[in-house]
């Protein structure tokens, strides 16, 4: 009698988890790359044409813009002063820090581009300004 046996393989109960891997590390590569463009929007409330006044308990800080894009600053009840973007980075940051409910607005020229008013929004979410508000003037009404 010859005696084969027969080595029977134990069955393994692990599951093959690189299926998983590889979807994982897409997954993460999608996110790696829509994430920053999810950040490149800046928080603002735009007026329409017919709102009424907003009612502010403090003085505002008003950051102008004229047709030649020269920046203008007023902090509260200061005077307006010429200023230049990376002092109004400055400013602007150590204003709010001492005063962190004080609103901020941006009053451009209507002959002037918008993406100069997106830099100066830019700046002021920089400077840590949660919100900013835009000025704007009521339409004429047309005389008869």
């Amino acid at each position: 009698m010859s005696q084969t046996r027969r080595h029977k393989r134990k069955l393994k109960a692990e599951i093959n988890v690189v299926p998983y891997i590889d979807v994982m590390l897409v997954l993460l590569i999608i996110f790696m790359v829509t994430a920053p463009l999810m950040n490149l929007g800046v928080d603002i409330e735009l007026p329409e044409s017919n709102a009424k006044s907003l009612t502010i308990d403090s003085e505002p800080v008003q950051v102008s813009i004229d047709a030649d894009g020269k920046l203008y600053l007023t902090l509260g009840k200061a005077e307006r002063e010429p200023i230049e973007r990376d002092a109004l980075v400055t400013k602007v940051s150590a204003f709010v820090a001492s005063n962190p409910k004080v609103p901020v607005l941006i009053g451009g020229d209507h002959r002037i581009e918008y993406g100069q008013v997106f830099e100066i929004m830019v700046l002021l979410q920089q400077s840590g300004v949660p919100k900013v508000g835009l000025m704007s003037r009521p339409p004429e009404t047309k005389k008869k």
